[in-house]
């Protein structure tokens, strides 16, 4: 009989083969996960995307739109006209300036309140040139110009609008009639923080892109919305969240924050104009938690004949919660100064679209 002889795999190659099929098998599946996270990303972005369209074409706009150095910046006006004009400038980020101002405009109803909406805010244009000072200052200056008010106003900025007001009335002295710094950042208290202008990567506006804000905010609307405490309405809150998911990480806001260094070097040695009335007002946990945070704003105003620093109970936004006790702060502080200005007023409603003057029995436009 014939003998036939078996051939039986060696153990190492046959390890050797398995080997081979592993990563193969690795390489599949970290594809296929990497394909459906794609999927997963472009379907995201797409829906956000047709979202954010449906909103724009639904929710009523506030404010009127100026064209300001090749672009469209945002005005919102309210309070009583002809009455003293008052300019409210908004700290960095803030998503919706003239709604997060909402608590103090409806006590300021007296004033001829302008809320000046910088690129990267609001409905302005949320690209622009490079975020200097020199260049906010001028644009917020051929925005207020286009207004044609016919008087000097008063000048009031949040946090980092402090830059702002400190090179605004300087360059632009006879047009200023006093300054309100509300918790106001001083040059000196962000000198030699990291700065970079380049053109890295913005995070903030790809996870906003991708719709990733938006999740967020719908889980969990805490976190963009103001203290608990604050006094706005309900659609004011839901028009801020949503313009949130719009707004965020912008390139007009991300190109700002990293020239915060380079800005405060710009203003070093700067000071108000001596003649030129200054009125701080100091949150009390910025007082208690940033180092010599009252003693910078002391030596900032040293020169200044007429200044006032008042230290008010509450949080960086202290016009969240403390508008009524601001607004009445400001009129006394002007009266004192023989600045025109009215009462504080009873509080309205923010009206969703100033395209018609208010009255200030309605407080709505």
């Amino acid at each position: 009989m014939p003998q036939v002889s078996r051939h039986l795999p060696h153990p190492a190659s046959e390890r050797t083969t398995v080997r081979r099929r592993r990563p193969r098998r690795a390489l599949k599946v970290t594809g296929i996960i990497a394909l459906a996270a794609l999927g997963v990303t472009l379907a995201s972005t797409a829906g956000n995307f047709f979202l954010e369209q449906h909103e724009k074409s639904s929710l009523a706009p506030y404010g009127e739109l100026v064209e300001v150095a090749d672009g469209a910046m945002n005005v919102y006006r309210a309070g009583t006209e002809g009455a003293q004009p008052l300019v409210l400038l908004s700290g960095l980020g803030t998503t919706a300036p003239a709604l997060d101002f909402a608590p103090l405009i409806r006590e300021l109803d007296s004033f001829d309140v302008i809320v000046i909406e910088g690129f990267g805010y609001g409905y302005s244009d949320l690209s622009a040139r490079e975020r200097t000072v020199e260049n906010i200052s001028t644009e917020l200056h051929d925005a207020l110009s286009s207004l044609a008010l016919g008087q000097p106003y008063v000048l009031a900025g949040h946090s980092i609008a402090g830059f702002y007001t400190l090179d605004y009335a300087n360059r632009y002295p006879d047009e200023v009639t006093a300054v309100v710094g509300i918790d106001p950042t001083v040059p000196l208290a962000k000198a030699g923080t990291a700065s970079s202008t380049g053109g890295g990567i913005n995070a903030g506006r790809i996870l906003s892109a991708i719709g990733l804000v938006r999740t967020v905010v719908w889980i969990a609307p805490s976190l963009a919305d103001p203290s608990s405490d604050a006094d706005f309405t309900a659609a004011e809150l839901q028009h801020m969240r949503t313009m949130t998911s719009w707004n965020y990480g912008n390139a007009a806001v991300d190109d700002e924050t990293a020239r915060m260094s380079s800005n405060a070097a710009a203003l070093d040695g700067v000071t108000y104009p001596d003649d030129m009335p200054v009125l701080d007002l100091l949150s009390s946990d910025s007082v208690a938690t940033i180092p010599n945070w009252l003693e910078k704003h002391e030596n900032q105003l040293k020169n200044v004949t007429h200044h006032e620093i008042v230290e008010l109970e509450g949080p960086h936004y202290l016009h969240w919660t403390q508008s009524k006790a601001m607004a009445a702060k400001i009129t006394e502080f002007l009266r004192e100064r023989a600045i025109p200005q009215g009462d504080p007023a009873a509080p309205g409603e923010l009206g969703p679209s100033p395209r018609n003057r208010a009255t200030p029995q309605t407080g709505r436009w």
